[in-house]
């Protein structure tokens, strides 16, 4: 089945969360002013969601087909595969059966499954975490009795006699029962309420400050830290190990190749021997169905080798073409002026130093633009005198739009084109040019007192605004001047381009932790009476609280919303406030659900994330610090694709003995020598 088929099948039936009920389809999530959304007819979702599964069922079959029966009982995730997509049938017939009137779906909380089981790289980082989970259990144990001893602490140490006394409102406000003490000790282990938790107490005898400082040294900058570390080392060990297997296989599988289409050479002079032969790898690269580039690559590797048989080192070396990604960009040759001004120019508006002249005046245009921001903070936008800032928008396009016309002169269109900043630099001066034009031809050129009023859906200073938006992003044009920033630059790069596995993981979390939200906590966030109009008077609410703070759009009603508010808790800036409002909205039990998403989102999938920035930042850095001392350049042919290769420098290469061991115990392969 067409990996493509099987990815927007999945795609499609995460998104219906969105639209079935309760549908997201509303303009706001505040429960203030949220009309009542659409809520697709009975039949409709279920339709798009049964030809999914079946979709499903069908990949089943095939991979049970070729795993084999055998294979099929021992492989868990099929087997999960399977029931998942047993349950997920029934509750479907369930569902119509009840015409869309259940109380509860549970197959939206096994939708996620279907993402996980088709990543091998996500089934990986999950078996790297369940490895992970004793190391930090330890660490979160040594956290909760850190909590639960400075919470006894404080219940002993806050018990004031007076009402006014600091004591005594510390108690009232933070430690007024056990589940209050260990939730404002918890929220302060992520700094969120620090200082308000302590100030009642400290506005009273400035020796109650030890007690919240000791606490947040011990749990927030030693424990925290501790526990980021331990996730980072034990996690990259298993990821190492993981790898460590997937490369032996790797191995395995081209040694089979290479045993499968091995012959016995001879003539011409060269004494007997065992390999491949280079013309019968090239007739079946040519059946394979792989990438252009990489079957190019391989095949030029191959043909390189003549007419000699290929022996099993040299085979297993072309094929590490795979785990190289091309980088040296291919440039078509520029044009061939006959006359010498004319190749003057083309060296002058060709060379380097012009895109360094490019960059200082695009670094001028954006301090301008900062200037009159500074300047015009205060002013009203229709008693601002935008005359100068017309006539500087006005040069600096019409400098850019020559920049262009000249580089293409100097690289010809075909070679301007095949630079990605050129690319870049070429919409965006268009853009600027169509929207310079659109101003001037609407409210004429710049004069003094430059202020015509609101033609249209824009005013002027709004499209003055987005041409000076554009002209932020040029900025970024010298990103790849500065080796330092491009490194940066290029880290996150690749972070975007290869950890899609953890931004799986994410999602799978996300989306989890929403569908129980959504079931858990729906329509419980309700407006008091007489606090639904627009301007609300929050003056007998406390202060900081969630009615106070009017988080009313940060609720489980839709599936939209639930997640909004999972990535604010997940933040842990002002959580208690959610802590709080459930609290009082749902019961005491709602801060379970809050603090195991805190426990995942923030402690282990955020160090996670973290570790593998380290990682990737650390190679890029290994890596140009080695090719500075080696060639005194940056410029390299390929580099790392994949996350694996990040390790690739301290992965063991499996031994030839090892490897041919296990090829004489495979079930499907023979070897014949």
């Amino acid at each position: 089945m067409p990996s493509r088929i099987l990815s927007f099948t999945i795609f499609l039936i995460l998104c219906l969360a969105f639209i079935e009920t309760p549908s997201s389809f509303t303009s706001t999530s505040d429960v203030r002013y949220r009309m009542a959304p659409w809520n697709p007819p009975c039949g409709l979702t279920e339709g798009i969601e049964v030809l999914c599964l079946l979709v499903f069922v069908a990949d089943l079959s095939v991979k049970s087909y070729l795993v084999g029966w055998v294979q099929f009982w021992k492989n868990l995730w099929l087997l999960g595969y399977l029931l998942v997509l047993i349950v997920s049938l029934t509750d479907w017939m369930v569902s119509l059966s009840l015409v869309c009137q259940e109380p509860l779906r549970i197959r939206r909380l096994f939708r996620p499954f279907f993402l996980l089981q088709n990543s091998s790289m996500m089934k990986k980082t999950l078996k790297c975490i369940r490895w992970s989970l004793p190391e930090m259990a330890s660490v979160v144990l040594l956290l909760a009795l850190h909590l639960c001893v400075f919470t006894m602490l404080g219940m002993l140490l806050f018990t004031g006699e007076k009402e006014d006394d600091g004591q005594d409102r510390e108690r009232l406000t933070y430690f007024r029962n056990l589940p209050e003490a260990l939730t404002s000790l918890l929220v302060l282990l992520t700094t969120a309420n620090n200082p308000d938790v302590m100030v009642p107490a400290y506005s009273k005898n400035r020796a109650y400050a030890i007690f919240f400082i000791i606490f947040t040294l011990i749990g927030s900058l030693f424990l925290m830290n501790l526990l980021t570390a331990i996730i980072y080392n034990q996690f990259r060990g298993y990821l190492m190990k993981s790898f460590q297997a997937s490369l032996f296989r790797k191995r395995l599988g081209t040694r089979a190749a290479y045993e499968v289409l091995s012959s016995t050479a001879e003539g011409d002079g060269q004494p007997p021997g065992v390999g491949v032969k280079p013309q019968d790898l090239l007739q079946v690269l040519q059946k394979v169905q792989m990438d252009r580039t990489y079957k190019e690559a391989i095949m030029e590797t191959v043909r390189s080798h003549g007419g000699s048989v290929l022996s099993a080192d040299e085979f297993q070396k072309i094929f590490d073409e795979l785990d190289k990604r091309r980088t040296k960009e291919q440039h078509p040759p520029r044009p061939q002026y006959q006359s010498p001004f004319l190749q003057s120019a083309q060296f002058l508006f060709g060379h380097l130093y012009f895109d360094y002249l490019g960059n200082l005046i695009v670094l001028a245009n954006l301090v301008s633009i900062c200037v009159f921001l500074v300047i015009d903070a205060d002013v009203v936008p229709r008693n601002r005198d935008d005359f100068v800032l017309g006539i500087l928008n006005c040069v600096f396009v019409l400098y850019y739009l020559v920049e262009m016309l000249l580089k293409v002169f100097a690289l010809g269109l075909a070679g301007y084109l095949s630079y990605p900043s050129n690319m870049f630099d070429g919409l965006v001066t268009i853009a600027l040019l169509v929207l310079e034009l659109s101003t001037l031809a609407v409210y004429r050129f710049p004069h003094p007192g430059w202020k015509p009023e609101v033609q249209g859906l824009l005013s002027l200073w709004d499209m003055l605004r987005l041409v000076n938006m554009l002209i932020v992003f040029r900025f970024l044009r010298i990103v790849p001047s500065m080796k330092l920033m491009a490194v940066v630059a290029s880290t996150i790069l690749d972070l975007i381009k290869n950890m899609r596995a953890f931004g799986g993981i994410l999602v799978v979390v996300y989306y989890v932790f929403a569908i129980i939200g959504i079931n858990l906590f729906r329509g419980v966030i309700v407006v008091p009476p007489g606090n639904g109009s627009l301007a609300p008077d929050n003056g007998s609410v406390a202060c900081g609280s969630y009615e106070q703070l009017e988080y009313w759009a940060n609720n489980f009603d839709d599936f939209a919303a639930a997640l909004v508010t999972l990535w604010n808790v997940m933040v842990v800036n002002n959580w208690q406030v959610f802590l709080d409002a459930y609290r009082r909205y749902s019961g005491p039990w709602s801060k379970i659900y809050f603090v195991m998403w805190w426990l995942v989102s923030s402690v282990i999938w955020v160090n996670l994330f973290l570790a593998l920035i380290l990682e990737n930042f650390l190679h890029k850095w290994d890596r140009r610090s080695h090719l500075q001392s080696v060639s005194g350049v940056l410029e390299t042919t390929c580099e790392m694709s994949t996350v694996e290769l990040l390790f690739r420098d301290i992965l063991e290469e499996p031994a030839e003995e090892e490897l041919v061991e296990k090829l004489k115990r495979h079930p499907h392969v023979q070897l014949c020598r």
